[in-house]
């Protein structure tokens, strides 16, 4: 299959149908990843990393600021480490960085577009919902404070694995934590590092353009937005090759 390119206005597939009908083509469950996807968080950590690059008199750009957009966070930091000139420890560089982006959440949640009517869509559906994100256990509280209680099934943050995306396990600790099968789920994501972990775990992919380009892929559906998405248009993909667990 080719990827495919929709709007939201349209079906994400043919099979789609109208609320309450045909409930059998629906995900059991879907999958959000967060920055970028729920919130447009990209901005605070781009931003931040600046900051902190500036602080050590290091230079920064746009170009390495999109190559970390849904890398896990230990892995950014080596990458400012070394391309930033940060004379810091990884983990000391993480809580710099999210020191600045929590304060900014804090201050302001920026939602995308279309996202919470999608989840509130999906919850009057019965359509569980999980949370896997890169990001740590402090910031996903401070996004999800700004949500009802309830709305995740489940949250992995990127501080409850042990190997953050590209590899599977993120996503395969949430299809496991809402007790379904991968290949039965739909992940929402923004990035190829996102996009790849969930495709590694075997899970289909609605994916959706914001800071940095989509390539091609099979079975995979793309949206410009999630704006006038409905849950009963999201789309029922063939599933992957399967989890890759062992990959590393």
């Amino acid at each position: 299959m080719t990827q495919h390119h929709v709007t939201a206005a349209e079906p994400a597939t043919t099979t789609a149908s109208e609320p309450g009908e045909d409930a059998g083509h629906r995900p059991a469950a879907v999958l959000w990843d967060m920055d970028g996807t729920l919130v447009d968080t990209e901005p605070y950590w781009i931003a931040c990393e600046f900051d902190l690059v500036a602080a050590y008199g290091g230079t920064w750009s746009l170009e390495h600021a999109h190559h970390l957009v849904g890398q896990a966070l230990l892995d950014s930091a080596e990458y400012l480490r070394i391309h930033g000139q940060v004379p810091l420890p990884p983990p000391e560089i993480v809580d710099r960085l999210l020191d600045g982006v929590v304060e900014r959440v804090r201050e302001h949640i920026p939602w995308r577009p279309g996202a919470r009517a999608l989840l509130k869509q999906l919850a009057t559906d019965g359509v569980p919902c999980a949370l896997v994100t890169m990001s740590y256990r402090r910031l996903t509280d401070a996004v999800l404070d700004g949500l009802p209680p309830g709305t995740f099934a489940a949250v992995v943050a990127g501080d409850d694995v042990t190997r953050g995306k590209p590899h599977p396990e993120p996503y395969l600790t949430a299809a496991t934590r809402l007790g379904v099968r991968p290949q039965d789920c739909l992940a929402i994501e923004d990035s190829p590092t996102g996009i790849a972990s969930a495709e590694a775990a075997g899970i289909p992919v609605l994916a959706v353009r914001h800071v940095v380009p989509i390539p091609p892929g099979p079975g995979r559906h793309v949206v410009d937005t999630l704006e006038g998405l409905t849950a009963a248009q999201l789309p029922t993909l063939p599933p992957g090759p399967g989890p890759a667990a062992a990959r590393s």
